[in-house]
């Protein structure tokens, strides 16, 4: 029985020291900064031979955790999706690093094209490697590991946020019938990485991010064209147009809705087509992104599209309201290169008008690009918001991964600046058997792009 007793506590003595070793391993960070501007570059992804695989968080840090690689010299592929480091005599793209515990190294990478990676925001670990050593302790997560294309409008003084299909983390299939959220006009006080975007989302009783827009019958709800629009009496309505889904991605069922301020939910206002009605192809709608645009004659519109018009309406609740009062328009569907190398056929994206330009600009994302059929991002620019669009010029990639429907935030920055935002999801679906990121897949990324360094003029 002595014998029994002494060999659990050995046991217990050597579970204990074996955990305190163990807790007191320190990784050793490495940086990822731009060469050229010093900030820090997230969603960068470094691959041992070994094939584990980190990626910096928004801080551009990578906490490198292998015991077996500590104090050993480590090659490291480096995947910087438009950044990277110089190939070697193999064409292989990497570095050579001795990692130890608790030490720092710096990873320096050369931005390729205009499109500046500020990161992300959305999902969870935004600052999940910085906080190993001790960082960014007070930003709290918020519920979602994941989601889907932004819808977003300004509504009472609030920006109202809305996304698709949510990933959480409690089970594979999360929230079906849009996530929605709001924030300061400006949610963010500087346009430099470390970027830190906090939303007030809408939670059920139990405090956990809910949905916003349960329609009546089976399968996802997707809202678009959200916007608020004032009635007659110059009171607001924030407003979208909702699709019912069944797999694989087909719409069976689409209408209006209109958000309640007194359930914080959306409702049902109209049915304007089922997959039971004798019209077999879904029709035209107030779909996508919103902008406004006043003519030469001084009437003002709202204008529908993703990313170019494809429907207007005069800028009146009573006037998105009524099908009658809609008017259909046929974009483009390709645009030449500024080069005139190339003619793009566009998939999606978004239009504003920008002051600094003097001119309407768009982004939007390549169908069938180089790099990913839904990876690479383009700008454009116009003197009418219906075009023509001329002078395309590829400003973001990503290497086999999807980068989709941009949305532009050109209302963040003033008046005049050469500065201009834009966000998209940044996901392995449509890839060509693309690795997920981790923490990263299925979330939004925040770009910038400074108008007086590319435009050339």
């Amino acid at each position: 029985m002595k014998t029994d007793t002494a060999v659990l506590q050995t046991g217990i003595v050597f579970l204990s020291l074996a955990t305190s070793v163990a807790s007191a391993f320190e990784p050793c960070r490495i940086n990822i900064v731009d060469k050229d501007t010093g900030w820090p570059v997230p969603l960068v992804e470094l691959r041992t031979t070994h094939n584990v695989r980190f990626a910096s968080d928004n801080a551009g840090v990578v906490a490198f955790d292998l015991p077996e690689l500590m104090d050993t010299e480590t090659w490291l592929f480096v995947e910087g999706h438009g950044y990277s480091v110089p190939a070697d005599g193999f064409g292989m793209r990497g570095v050579r690093v001795t990692p130890s515990e608790g030490a720092t190294l710096t990873i320096e990478v050369t931005r390729e094209l205009p499109g500046k990676r500020l990161g992300r925001v959305s999902g969870a670990g935004l600052f999940g490697e910085a906080q190993r050593f001790g960082e960014f302790s007070q930003w709290r997560e918020q519920g979602i590991v994941g989601c889907d294309s932004v819808q977003y409008t300004e509504h009472n003084g609030r920006a109202y946020w809305g996304w698709g299909d949510t990933s959480i983390a409690r089970y594979p299939l999360g929230l079906f019938d849009m996530l929605s959220a709001t924030t300061e006009l400006t949610p963010l006080s500087r346009f430099e990485p470390p970027i830190e975007l906090k939303y007030d989302y809408f939670k059920d009783d139990e405090g956990r991010p809910r949905s916003v827009a349960d329609m009546p019958g089976d399968g996802p709800t997707w809202l678009s064209g959200y916007t608020s629009v004032k009635d007659k009496q110059g009171v607001a309505h924030l407003v979208a147009t909702y699709d019912k889904i069944r797999a694989p991605l087909t719409t069976y069922e689409q209408g209006l809705c209109e958000w309640n301020e007194e359930t914080k939910q959306f409702d049902h206002v109209e049915t304007l087509w089922s997959r039971t009605s004798n019209q077999e192809q879904v029709p035209d709608a107030p779909m996508g992104h919103v902008t406004r645009w006043t003519d030469e004659a001084g009437k003002r519109w709202m204008l529908f599209g993703d990313p170019f018009p494809t429907m207007k309406c005069h800028d009146s609740y009573e006037a998105w309201r009524d099908p009658q009062q809609w008017q259909f328009l046929k974009p483009q569907e390709h645009i030449e290169t500024a080069d005139g190398s190339a003619s793009i056929k566009h998939h999606r994206g978004s239009i504003a008008y920008n002051a600094y330009r003097d001119k309407w600009v768009s982004v939007f994302t390549q169908m069938g690009g180089e790099s990913s059929p839904l990876g690479e991002i383009w700008y454009a620019e116009a003197d009418q918001p219906t075009g023509p669009w001329r002078a395309a010029q590829k400003v973001v990639t990503h290497n086999n991964y999807t980068f989709y429907n941009p949305r532009l935030h050109h209302e963040w920055a003033e008046e005049g600046s050469p500065i201009l935002l834009f966000e998209a999801t940044y996901t392995a679906t449509f890839a060509n058997n693309a690795r997920p990121t981790g923490r990263h897949d299925y979330n939004q990324v925040l770009y910038r792009l400074d108008l007086n360094e590319f435009t050339g003029e």
